[in-house]
């Protein structure tokens, strides 16, 4: 087996542009502190709205190629978190987008809801089998705000992490591996009350008609519920940058974002997790290693040759292709 890096992280998102909004300043810290940074996504998002009027023909219900489209904007995205392990679950197009709850496109054949659990997982406990991270990140049992495809990328995540450390499950793909650390993405209710009021005072400025509320906000806790707190600042840059490549479905305004219901939310580059399983060093945690024998930050001579997450030799626009507060 060849050497692997001291730090390996694991995310697990159910559509393209959910890794940039929810997790992009920590992929883009820990890329550029030399972890191996790997994003696995589940659906190409094929049936998400469009935001440009000029690419409204890319829906589901006109030519149905946004998938392909959005594939493009991801790599654009990962290039600009400066991550260069990105895998789609089963492959680009195994599973199809869900659709909102409710929706026929819920239980149609190939989507990602109505897929076997087990399968699913499979192709999941091979990725981690063979990049042997010590720490998963996905969401909470709800998927953060009870999205069909979100929910079953919590259940898939889950249930890989428990078959791949089994040492009678399915050898052909790979040694056993026992993820140390799994972590649910979080908001702390005080900062996400926080940074409404905040936009409240800067909405008259803005080109979006109204803010969302905290509710609308994925992961919402209690903030006791909250175990660790990533500070992302020095890359709020990178998350910015990678959310904007998602260009059919973000609208990014300085410190503040929509979506295409173009109801503005706090684009925050603090992110914060809850501890699912494992053992929590400190309270709260500012490191989703802590306490993870070994996995020490690699020296700045073994990073990719910049501090704000860019690979050596590029610049800081998103753009090519690649496996605030």
């Amino acid at each position: 087996m060849m050497e692997l890096p001291a730090r390996r992280l694991l995310l697990v998102h159910a559509h393209p542009d959910d890794e940039s909004i929810t997790n992009g300043a920590t992929m883009a810290k820990y890329a550029a502190e030399g972890a191996r940074v790997t994003l696995v996504t589940c659906t190409l998002g094929e049936e998400g709205e469009v935001i440009p009027p000029g690419l409204g023909r890319l829906t589901a219900d006109r030519e149905d190629v946004l998938g392909a489209h959005r594939a493009g904007e991801l790599a654009a995205a990962m290039q600009a978190l400066g991550v260069h392990d990105h895998r789609y679950l089963g492959g680009a197009g195994r599973y199809r987008d869900s659709g909102m709850t409710g929706l026929p496109q819920n239980r149609r054949e190939g989507s990602f809801w109505s897929a076997d659990l087990d399968e699913a997982a499979a192709h999941l406990v091979e990725i981690i089998r063979e990049v042997r991270p010590q720490v998963l990140v996905t969401y909470d049992p709800d998927g953060g705000y009870g999205h069909p495809d979100h929910v079953k990328a919590h259940r898939v995540a889950v249930r890989a992490a428990d078959l791949a450390g089994e040492r009678a499950y399915r050898r052909d793909l790979g040694e056993p591996h026992t993820i140390e650390k799994i972590y649910w993405n979080r908001v702390p209710r005080s900062v996400a009350e926080d940074g409404f009021a905040r936009l409240d005072a800067a909405l008259p400025g803005l080109p979006f008609p109204r803010a969302a509320e905290v509710g609308d906000v994925p992961g919402v806790t209690a903030d006791e519920t909250v175990t660790t707190v990533i500070d992302g600042s020095a890359y709020a840059t990178r998350k910015a940058d990678a959310m904007r490549a998602h260009v059919t479905q973000v609208t990014v305004e300085g410190p503040w974002f929509a979506l295409s219901n173009q109801l503005a939310q706090p684009l925050f580059a603090t992110e914060y997790y809850e501890l699912a399983r494992g053992t929590a060093e400190g309270a709260p945690e500012t490191d989703l290693f802590a306490g993870i024998t070994g996995a020490s930050p690699a020296p700045p001579a073994a990073r990719n040759g910049h501090t704000d997450g860019r690979p050596a030799g590029t610049s800081g626009a998103p753009g090519g292709r690649s496996q605030v507060r």
